[in-house]
């Protein structure tokens, strides 16, 4: 699969970051060791399975939505678009200092992804997958910058479509990403 999507959403994140208003990181209330975003949405890139761009929207102090959009690439040859949604809850906070807060996060959410196999057998292509998306992970969420880094495994347990596939197969993904955060 060519990597195109991935061009595109490089480009498309530098074009939000170089028109956008400088945003300030607000400072957080600490109050025993529960984690509180300071910001509201941020938009970035991750590489890993999969990769692509990522989005993250805090609904409130510890929940969000987490999107992304990308290629993923399967130790069996197999390839292709990759769109997931997760609602997730940041329970607690590793880490505190004033540059930087090191919360944990995990939830649930769900993904589809258009498979593409380039095994001996081309009768597997275009089958489309279904899946749970559980994901687990700690970012480094910087308190004056707008940016986060986020290491994530998240565990997948795929439904497919088509004759030639099993029912579910499951599996882990692990990515690393970087946003920046517009408010």
């Amino acid at each position: 699969m060519t990597r195109n999507p991935l061009l595109a959403a490089l480009a498309l994140t530098l074009a939000f970051a170089a028109v956008a208003d400088d945003a300030e990181a607000r400072p957080r209330p600490r109050a025993g060791k529960s984690f509180e975003a300071n910001k509201t949405f941020g938009l970035g890139l991750e590489l890993g399975q999969p990769s692509g761009l990522t989005g993250k929207y805090f609904l409130s102090q510890d929940r969000a939505l987490q999107f992304g959009v990308g290629t993923i690439y399967h130790w069996r040859e197999r390839d292709g678009l990759n769109l997931y949604l997760d609602y997730l809850f940041h329970p607690v906070s590793l880490a505190s200092n004033p540059t930087f807060e090191l919360p944990l996060y995990f939830g649930i959410g769900g993904r589809l992804w258009d498979v593409d196999d380039y095994s001996r057998n081309s009768r597997y292509n275009d089958t489309f997958a279904l899946g749970l998306h559980v994901p687990v992970g700690i970012a480094f969420d910087f308190n004056n910058v707008p940016l986060d880094i986020f290491i994530q495994l998240a565990f997948v347990l795929d439904f497919y479509t088509g004759d030639y596939y099993r029912d579910v197969y499951g599996d882990l993904n692990f990515s690393v990403g970087v946003r920046y955060w517009f408010n």
